[in-house]
């Protein structure tokens, strides 16, 4: 832990954040959240569910642990999400006569739902945002709204908010943070696989068209769940550069580098005891991305690993999936117990 804090190495490029859980925040982790990171995240408590699990009764006591934790200790905090199509309570889909409104077949009362729905949003945002308003300087507004194998010609993800209103919800999402967020906290929309086609493009023409419409987006947050192999660097440094030839910052939002494929393959087992040179090929792969990042430092103001250490992450449940509910995952920087990875001395350097 004497090691240099890693946030003090990019001070000059951009602000070095991890996603937790409130339980991370004391002990060792709090300790190492401390030190080495100077921009915070919530994991799982900002989503829909945990805020509104049910129409009017907002929920913020674990949301509250991590602003409080982040002023504290003089970090930034990001907030995830307002909008997602996972993670959302059913009540937000539900009309007044208890009908699912994406059943609804009749033209009046499919737009009275709209209405009704676009209400509901716009009082789950207005509630949060004002909370927060003077702590929070990033918010993650609409998350995963592209969907590559979607039916419609734009990939727009077929979620409920989608069939019920169109592209009306993100537009909404964005006026209601921008009229309660503060004057310089800053509003994105979040995806993941930003980095290749199809998505890249889609994401792409639906952000211009959104921009032509004076919807008030300040940036895209690229999540990178990526691997040891893909994307390509390259891919990766085209698309921040697309996003900010639009006037647009770019965050790095959900940073994590699988050891696997997706799903894995054979070339990607899953292993119980993982060899020491796959090790040092994530810290390779970490040592390109970040000096990539750092080279486009005036386009990207945050990197947010999805995650503190390697004994939690949200990958070792997909490594178990794929593999009889054997094997671990090794994501970031630090190890299970907190230890300095190669990949920590390759991003330092």
């Amino acid at each position: 832990l004497k090691a240099s804090p890693l946030y003090e190495r990019y001070e000059d490029s951009f602000t070095i954040g991890a996603a937790v859980e409130p339980d991370q925040l004391q002990g060792k982790s709090g300790h190492v959240l401390k030190r080495h990171y100077n921009s915070i995240v919530a994991e799982n408590v900002m989503k829909p569910i945990s805020i509104q699990p049910e129409e009017g009764k907002f929920n913020f006591k674990e949301a509250d642990k991590i602003v409080k934790f982040a002023k504290k200790n003089d970090m930034d905090v990001r907030f995830h999400t307002l909008v997602w199509h996972s993670q959302v309570p059913d009540w937000f889909f539900i009309d007044k006569n208890g009908n699912k409104m994406t059943e609804e077949t009749n033209p009046k009362q499919r737009e009275k739902n709209k209405k009704l729905l676009l209400q509901r949003l716009e009082k789950h945002i207005k509630t949060i945002v004002k909370r927060y308003k003077n702590d929070v300087d990033s918010w993650d507004v609409v998350n995963e709204v592209i969907d590559e194998y979607a039916s419609n010609e734009e990939k727009l993800r077929e979620s409920p908010w989608y069939q019920i209103t169109g592209t009306d919800y993100i537009k909404v999402a964005f006026k209601t943070a921008k009229k309660y967020a503060k004057k310089d906290a800053k509003l994105y929309i979040n995806d993941y696989n930003t980095e290749v086609e199809p998505k890249k493009t889609h994401l792409y023409n639906l952000v211009v068209e959104l921009l032509e419409q004076k919807v008030p987006i300040d940036g895209v947050g690229h999540q990178a769940h990526i691997q040891l192999g893909w994307p390509s660097i390259a891919e990766t440094e085209e698309s921040i550069n697309r996003f900010a030839s639009l006037g647009l910052d770019n965050q790095v939002t959900e940073l994590d580098v699988s050891l696997y494929g997706w799903p894995p393959r054979p070339a990607y087992p899953s292993y119980e005891d993982i060899p020491e040179e796959e090790f040092q090929r994530q810290a390779a792969r970490y040592n390109e991305l970040f000096e990539m990042y750092e080279r486009l430092g005036d386009k990207i103001s945050n990197v947010t690993f999805w995650g503190i250490a390697d004994n939690h992450t949200w990958l070792d449940d997909r490594a178990k999936e794929y593999n009889n509910g054997v094997g671990k995952d090794a994501p970031f920087v630090f190890d299970p117990d907190y230890n300095l990875k190669p990949a920590y001395w390759a991003i330092m350097d």
